[in-house]
């Protein structure tokens, strides 16, 4: 199989696209739409998101120091595509999207209901490493929907049909292939 080499870059896809909610404390609330996020840590809960500087919402991030991710889903897309290349200075994407803001039990910054998983997040450091600053979070509450729940009480997200970010594009997630350490379990 021939490669092509290119010029480095950030070519880890794909990514989940997650919207992530702020708020400047004073009554404005904003929604960004972030791909460069991960998981850091188990214990400690802990998160990162990387905004650039330049971006409305960064100030409200850097201020507060409080955000809530909310993941999305194929119903969501839209949305996340618009409050990622929409500015929320002179409109209110909540509005414009017909999302529905949720007090969050921790943090500040507003949950968006129709996400079926919103991580409240509380800003442990931010590093500035670049294009974009890197804000490493403690995820201090979890909050799941409901619906999504097996008769064993066990989160079923792919029944909420997460979306992912790959290279410019978004795409709904494809069919089971198995579960953790599925490759070494011994044959009943």
């Amino acid at each position: 199989m021939a490669k092509q080499q290119w010029k480095p870059g950030n070519m880890l896809y794909p990514l989940p696209a997650v919207m992530v909610s702020v708020t400047d404390g004073k009554g404005k609330d904003n929604i960004i739409t972030v791909a460069w996020t991960g998981t850091v840590c188990t214990n400690p809960p802990m998160v990162s998101i990387s905004v650039k500087p330049e971006r409305y919402s960064y100030h409200m991030l850097r201020d507060t120091g409080e955000f809530v991710i909310n993941l999305t889903t194929e119903s969501l897309a839209k949305a996340a595509d618009y409050c990622g290349v929409r500015s929320g200075k002179d409109r209110d994407k909540f509005a414009d999207m017909k999302l529905h803001r949720e007090e969050a039990s921790i943090v500040s910054a507003p949950m968006i209901r129709e996400s079926p998983v919103n991580l409240e997040c509380k800003v442990k450091s931010v590093q500035e490493l670049g294009s974009h600053h890197m804000f490493l979070a403690e995820v201090v509450a979890v909050h799941a929907d409901e619906s999504f729940m097996n008769d064993k009480n066990k989160f079923e997200f792919f029944r909420a049909r997460p979306m992912v970010y790959s290279h410019g594009a978004y795409y709904g997630l494809g069919k089971f292939l198995g579960t953790f350490g599925y490759s070494v379990k011994r044959k009943k």
